[in-house]
């Protein structure tokens, strides 16, 4: 499944660029995700959310596959295994970069696969979801970003697993705006 989502960074393009190849200092930014292992381009590490009763937990591999300065794209594979099930993860993720005003416009493309116990959710709650864990993302960015602005250090920032009722009402917040916008015509 396609996922898009979109978020801008008050911060200049250049600045943005660099930050988000910085992958050591932003994974934390992920809401559940935590780096084991880096090998040049390649990344392991974990992701660990709670959906309601279901907690996964997944362990993988990520590697930049595609690094274009001049178009300011990234594109990342990843794939992963639950390690308390018999679930698999595999993911393509775009990320595209531009000027937008003073600040900058990253748009994430995600084409996601999912099996086992993560698949049980619709399409319409695993983007509910991600939508919710790329606002979070986000914010981060921006914070980090100001942060090395200012020359201040990476701060240690432990991963934080997803909570499930948290992500879940702000999911349903936004599957019902998105519902309601249909409904009347609205864009969601």
């Amino acid at each position: 499944m396609l996922i898009e989502n979109e978020f801008e960074v008050a911060a200049p393009l250049e600045a943005v660029w660099k930050h988000m190849q910085d992958i050591p200092r932003i994974a934390p930014c992920l809401p559940g995700a935590e780096l084991t292992d880096v090998d040049g381009d390649t990344y392991k590490g974990r992701v660990t959310t709670k959906m309601g009763p279901v907690k996964l937990q997944f362990a993988g591999t990520a590697k930049i596959v595609e690094r274009d300065e001049s178009a300011k794209r990234i594109v990342m594979d990843a794939s992963g295994s639950e390690e308390k099930g018999k679930g698999q993860a595999t993911m393509k993720v775009t990320s595209t970069m531009a000027s937008a005003g003073s600040g900058t416009r990253v748009k994430v493309a995600q084409d996601l696969n999912l099996s086992g116990a993560a698949a049980q959710f619709g399409r319409g709650m695993v983007q509910d979801v991600t939508s919710v864990l790329m606002k979070s993302f986000a914010k981060c960015i921006a914070d980090d970003i100001g942060a090395s602005a200012r020359g201040e250090k990476a701060t240690k920032r432990e991963a934080v697993p997803v909570k499930g009722f948290s992500i879940a009402m702000q999911a349903w917040t936004t599957a019902l705006k998105r519902f309601f916008g249909r409904l009347f015509g609205r864009p969601s």
